[in-house]
């Protein structure tokens, strides 16, 4: 089944290519901008939604809307995944929200510590003073520790200072393995296994609607952030997630789908795992076999980053594999 799309004469442009989508050919109005027009929503399922960012990493173009917030409508309420990574962003999301429902917020979930999934909680709490902001309690920590203001710093560095009206807002309802939160007809069930992408990273599954937001645990034609991870950690969360058979995953950037999409990463990550180690057990450097490993993974050669991003996690797998071999 394919994701069917809500949008309005959508802009996108991928190689200066416009493209005009619609819906049951009931068009939404057009943004108020054109920055936010980029920015479509993609219906996923019953009353589930998906606005996804930019194939990108942070730049002044696209201020820092390169993940994927996701809302669900539930009897009462909107429960917003991931909002985005700054209150600019925050605040599209919610214009996008007020197309589909006059429902309120009634809830937020962060996936975890990096900033460009939660940064937008500001305009969204805003909004709707005291709603739950739930997260793991390492991310709680993690950011009241110092991350929070690192990822701002970070983000507004790489955006050229466009994210000066944002400021920390920490989640505020501590989430572990297994536990289930309810709201009225819908149960988000929480997945946490350790580290993965993070030690804070959490999957969300709506359990009646068959879909999970996978955070990066998971990301589509991208090359991750594996510095705060563990590779083998991350392979381990996704064959976990995948027992599940769910329907829809919405990973923390790209366009979503079926399960397609996790495999596909996880055999990415898999790969280089086992590549790195074979060739560390041949006694050569990182250095050394980058080449035969860009060779053999030419499949992903099309994956934002892939250029650039290769040869560091090449490295980072083998200082892994390093310290785990003494």
């Amino acid at each position: 089944m394919s994701i069917k799309y809500l949008s309005i004469y959508t802009m996108l442009f991928v190689s200066g290519l416009f493209l005009s989508l619609s819906y049951a050919n009931n068009e939404l109005p057009v943004a108020d901008n054109h920055y936010s027009e980029q920015f479509m929503i993609e219906l996923v399922t019953d009353n589930l939604y998906v606005i996804h960012g930019l194939n990108e990493d942070p730049n002044p173009t696209n201020r820092g809307f390169i993940n994927n917030p996701g809302f669900v409508i539930a009897n009462s309420g909107v429960i917003v995944i991931d909002p985005g990574s700054s209150q600019e962003i925050g605040e599209i999301v919610l214009k996008r929200i007020s197309k589909i429902t006059s429902l309120p917020v009634i809830a937020i979930f962060n996936t975890h510590e990096h900033g460009d999934h939660w940064l937008a909680n500001q305009a969204i709490i805003n909004k709707y003073p005291n709603i739950p902001v739930y997260a793991h309690a390492d991310m709680i920590k993690s950011i009241n520790d110092g991350t929070g203001k690192h990822w701002l710093n970070l983000m507004r560095r790489l955006t050229e200072h466009s994210l000066l009206s944002t400021s920390v807002y920490t989640p505020t309802h501590e989430v572990k393995n297994n536990d289930e939160i309810v709201f009225d007809n819908l149960t988000f069930r929480i997945h946490h296994y350790g580290l993965s992408h993070t030690h804070n990273d959490i999957m969300i599954e709506v359990v009646e609607l068959s879909t999970i937001f996978l955070g990066d645990n998971v990301l589509n034609k991208r090359m991750p952030f594996l510095d705060d991870g563990d590779i083998l950690g991350n392979i381990s969360a996704i064959n976990e997630v995948l027992k599940l058979e769910s329907q829809y995953y919405i990973p923390g950037h790209g366009p979503s789908g079926l399960n397609a999409i996790p495999k596909d990463y996880l055999e990415y990550l898999t790969q280089l795992y086992e590549s790195v180690n074979h060739y560390y057990h041949e006694d050569m450097s990182d250095f050394e076999m980058k080449e035969p490993i860009k060779v053999s993974m030419t499949k992903f050669s099309n994956w934002l980053g892939f250029e650039k991003e290769l040869g560091r996690h090449i490295s980072l797998v083998y200082l892994q594999i390093e310290r785990d071999d003494f």
